[in-house]
């Protein structure tokens, strides 16, 4: 397991979160600049992930990839890799995002602005989640994920949307709390996350 700093893994998760913050720097009134620049993000991060898979080593059974940087001191670490489950995760979670841009491209008419980034930065946390090696790390990218997720429901989704939002929020949470409660036990009793 060979560890670098900041590299390809990096860039394939955190790249749609510039997206996100260049669709947020326009006015409201560029929704065709919005939806593009969302598809052109998803599109680099989908051949990111495609030359990371085809670069993946099929015949190493260990993590690839590895990313690894002191993170909040301590056991708590950024760390990221893939292995051969999580690298089809992430091509698959990088080929669907520019599906459901263009899937909302005349679907989505109002409030374009928002419902791009929201998609941008669950496709960050998306792909987090299936790079994150440090525990502490993948409940970040887990939990943050319901943050957008909530937003697109709550504001594109049917007629009980807000319904469905707050039960997916609730839910949500409920698990999430009994998460954190075994993970503070498996680092009470390992020391490590």
């Amino acid at each position: 397991m060979t560890s670098t700093g900041f590299g390809l893994l990096s860039l394939i998760t955190f790249f749609p979160l510039v997206g996100a913050l260049a669709i947020a720097a326009l006015n409201k009134e560029a929704k065709g600049n919005a939806r593009w620049i969302a598809f052109y993000m998803t599109l680099f991060t989908l051949g990111a992930s495609v030359y990371l898979w085809a670069n993946f080593d099929q015949g190493n059974p260990g993590f690839q990839f590895v990313e690894e940087m002191d993170w909040l001191g301590g056991s708590i670490r950024y760390k990221m890799g893939v292995d051969g489950i999580s690298v089809l995760f992430v091509v698959l979670t990088a080929f669907l995002m520019p599906l459901c841009i263009l899937a909302s491209w005349q679907a989505i008419d109002e409030r374009v602005k928002e419902y791009m980034i929201a998609f941008l930065v669950l496709e960050t946390l998306m792909i987090g989640v299936f790079c994150a090696l440090d525990l502490i790390l993948f409940y970040l990218f887990f939990e943050g994920g319901l943050i957008p997720m909530f937003l697109i429901i709550g504001i594109s989704g049917g007629a009980r949307r807000v319904y469905a939002s707050f039960k997916l929020f609730l839910y949500t949470l409920l698990g999430s709390v009994l998460m954190l409660l075994a993970m503070m036990a498996m680092y009470c009793h390992a020391g490590t996350t």
